[in-house]
């Protein structure tokens, strides 16, 4: 007997965006054409509106194909201009309404809760209300920001209808998730502050039933690199092996890019290697004018995903110094964990949010804000770190990366809804 007809649909910010959670997304997605799932779609947003929105992208020539049994849907907007952010909003749940109308047992995953949670609750309960009877659990997880993002700006502005829809909203899942404990333990201090003026409950309700499901990353894309790609890879830039220090991710504030080029300019490693930051974001113009002048700094804008882990493994050191800040606080890494994997020099990172769940004790740690700690840290990792400590090193940051592969989190997450 064939195994039963089963769906996965995950809402979510799906490629082309730069998020960590697209990544996600697809891995998961990939896992669970292995796992039993006979239908996989990834219900996401039209490009035009993606690139209107002016979210950082990755080159719409260069993605990665998804294996046969993906299916992307980005559904038109529904409704004319009179209507406008709504239209998307429509079409996400409309779409969502009629895969839960044909009776295909169905787990629906949102991914950054605003606005996809919604779309998700607002399907459900649209085709319930309906008659439909659909045959569907549903989880939401959360990276952080998505809540409190949302909490402080009703702090700050005293308005809290929004943060009770939310949490009204998170809490009605079959099942709510984190993306590492550092997350959970902000969104139950956000709940707390929502209690603490509403006087409601959430706090508690979070506390208990929020579980931890980490990133999960497609290991096999890291480990065991062919030396000939990466020196190929790095030819074609003008790199050589231990020639570079890395940052790779998104060019934002929060992710300490001034930091990293205060740093290195000041520093006797730069008078070894150059500095290459590869990624697009909000503060690439404002990165590219105060490291102007300077052409050990290098700029990259179109790394693709065949092309990260080869500039990962080449490096002599990468480098994400990220910080705390209001609009954004990192609630992992997963591209720590990512460079973990991938071998090369050691990982200079701060321990703010959850990096430090990310890379367990296997990276060079400084301050945030650390600036002459961040000089010192190149110094000793490009110029003063055996070559026995940097192996030892990358061994260990390798191991510890591997319990982040996407087939254990896929088979903890799922593992643990069929036991509930």
């Amino acid at each position: 007997m064939s195994p039963p007809h089963r769906r996965l649909v995950i809402a979510v910010r799906a490629d082309p965006v730069i998020c960590g959670h697209s990544g996600e997304a697809r891995n998961l997605a990939e896992v669970a054409l292995t796992r039993g799932f006979t239908d996989v779609r990834l219900l996401t947003w039209p490009i035009p509106a993606l690139q209107a929105a002016g979210l950082p992208l990755k080159p719409l020539d260069r993605i990665l194909p998804y294996s046969d049994g993906i299916t992307v849907e980005r559904p038109e907007p529904v409704g004319d201009y009179r209507v406008p952010d709504g239209r998307f909003m429509a079409g996400l749940t409309g779409r969502l309404v009629e895969l839960l109308a044909d009776g295909v047992p169905t787990t629906c995953l949102s991914m950054y809760l605003a606005p996809h949670d919604a779309v998700v609750r607002d399907a459900v309960t649209a085709a319930r209300a309906a008659g439909l009877a659909p045959d569907v659990r549903t989880m939401a997880k959360a990276v952080g920001s998505d809540i409190t993002n949302v909490i402080r700006s009703c702090l700050r502005e005293g308005t809290f209808g929004a943060a009770i829809a939310l949490f009204t909203t998170f809490l009605a899942n079959d099942r709510l998730l984190a993306v590492s404990e550092f997350t959970k333990q902000e969104i139950t201090a956000a709940a707390r502050d929502v209690d603490a003026h509403c006087g409601t409950r959430f706090a508690q309700e979070c506390q208990r039933r929020v579980e931890i499901s980490y990133p999960p990353v497609d290991t096999s894309a890291y480990v065991d690199l062919d030396p000939a790609a990466v020196d190929a890879a790095l030819a074609r830039r003008g790199l050589s092996r231990d020639g570079y220090v890395l940052f790779l991710s998104r060019v934002a504030r929060a992710k300490g890019v001034d930091d990293l080029i205060n740093a290195y300019t000041g520093s006797q490693a730069a008078r070894k290697v150059k500095l290459v930051v590869a990624g697009t974001g909000p503060n690439l113009e404002a990165m590219r004018a105060l490291a102007a002048g300077d052409e050990r700094v290098q700029f990259l804008t179109d790394v693709d995903d065949e092309e990260k882990p080869l500039l990962m493994a080449g490096c002599a050191a990468y480098a994400l110094p990220t910080r705390p800040e209001q609009e954004f606080v990192e609630t992992f890494g997963i591209a720590l964990t990512e460079k973990m994997l991938a071998g090369g020099g050691p990982v200079i990172t701060t321990l703010t949010g959850g990096t430090g769940e990310a890379v367990g004790d296997t990276a060079v740690i400084v301050g945030a804000n650390d600036v002459p700690g961040l000089r010192a840290a190149l110094d000793r990792a490009v110029l003063h770190m055996s070559e026995q400590e940097r192996r030892a090193m990358a061994e260990a940051a390798r191991e510890h990366a591997l319990g982040f592969d996407r087939f254990r989190v896929f088979d903890d997450l799922f593992a643990a809804q069929s036991a509930s």
